[in-house]
């Protein structure tokens, strides 16, 4: 039941030639510069672009030799830079405008659990001229969801936002799948919206795909420029465990060992924490005289050689993957090579957000 897509445009300054697979759920996300054809590949998938190939989505064929499906039959809900909101109507008549295409017998969605979700019951009678940035994109998320889609698409639906509404929404982004059990194509050129945000992760560049998979797994690989940027990082997804009420903390396990992060009051579900390559140290024994509280044991799989004096550590924390940027002179002196034993430090400030 994946997601197939396998095409191909000729545009003016490149050719468009992606092929990937993605799972039935979660997110996808499509990551590259400006210009590298992600909003392209996202209209071909709508059926709004005239794109040659295979598409199937599920059981269905959307493309293929000789067909292709016409937008207004294949079941997408899609999300745009803006709104894109009608004036003239009510927040709860921009919403039914979705829902009420759909058949009855179709839908899938319920209306009350889209404005609950995604707390649009306050907003209803308002028109869009008096809502946020955050808001107006909420319903436009909402009214995108109430045409009970098969696949949701969202070409950079943070980016027209300011960093107070992009922070407002996020959240709402995080849990939209597993909330409604749709699966997302969520396109972005922002690495800290795909870190925190998509399950596979799918670069592309001047119109071809080069590396398509699990995210921290692209985000760690040392043949990709995204493991070499200046923020560059892993992601871990955590459970919850134990609260610590008098100063704040929370346990947050995974199949590595467990960080501690800042806290007010104790997790409900499931969280990602991304770890940046430079806020992790290494050691090659276990200290106690420090005022570090996440030391996980790890070993070292890759080392790169980088600009600047510096070294890029991949580290397997009991199958999750770290990266560590250190200087060369750490690298020689600690004598770090691929199968050493260490301690990876994180301090608990860094994982604030």
């Amino acid at each position: 039941m994946s997601i197939r897509v396998a095409v191909t445009l000729a545009r003016p300054d490149y050719v468009l030639d992606a092929r990937f697979d993605a799972p039935p759920t979660g997110i996808t996300a499509v990551f590259g510069p400006s210009g590298a054809g992600k909003s392209t590949l996202l209209r071909i998938i709508a059926g709004l672009e005239p794109g040659e190939g295979e598409i199937q989505v599920g059981q269905e064929q959307w493309l293929a030799s000789g067909f292709c499906r016409p937008a207004h039959e294949r079941p997408v809900g899609y999300v745009f830079q803006e709104a894109s909101l009608f004036e003239h109507l009510s927040v709860a008549e921009n919403l039914n405008y979705g829902y009420r295409r759909v058949p009855d017998a179709e839908r899938i969605i319920d209306f009350d659990h889209v404005t609950e979700v995604l707390r649009l019951g306050e907003l209803l009678q308002r028109r869009p001229a008096t809502l946020s940035g955050g808001e107006r994109q909420r319903v436009a998320i909402g009214r995108a969801l109430l045409t009970s889609p098969k696949l949701l698409l969202m070409d950079e639906p943070l980016a027209s936002l300011d960093l107070q509404h992009q922070r407002e929404i996020m959240p709402f982004l995080e849990n939209l799948c597993s909330d409604f059990g749709i699966p997302a194509i969520y396109v972005s050129h922002v690495p800290e919206e795909v870190a925190q945000l998509a399950d596979q992760l799918v670069l592309i560049d001047k119109g071809k795909v080069t590396a398509a998979g699990p995210v921290n797994e692209i985000l760690t690989r040392f043949d990709l420029p995204m493991a070499h940027d200046h923020d560059a990082g892993a992601v871990i997804d955590t459970t919850p465990g134990e609260f610590d009420s008098e100063f704040g903390l929370q346990d947050l396990v995974f199949a590595g060992g467990q960080f501690i992060v800042p806290g007010t009051q104790p997790a409900t579900g499931g969280r990602r924490v991304r770890v940046l390559a430079r806020d992790v140290s290494l050691a090659l024994e276990k200290h106690t005289d420090t005022s570090i509280l996440n030391i996980l044991p790890a070993q070292i799989t890759e080392i790169s050689k980088e600009p600047n004096g510096q070294s890029l550590v991949k580290l397997d924390a009991g199958g999750s993957l770290l990266l560590a940027r250190v200087t060369r002179r750490s690298t020689a002196r600690m004598q770090l090579e691929p199968g050493k034993q260490v301690f990876a430090q994180i301090k608990t400030v860094a994982l604030l957000n």
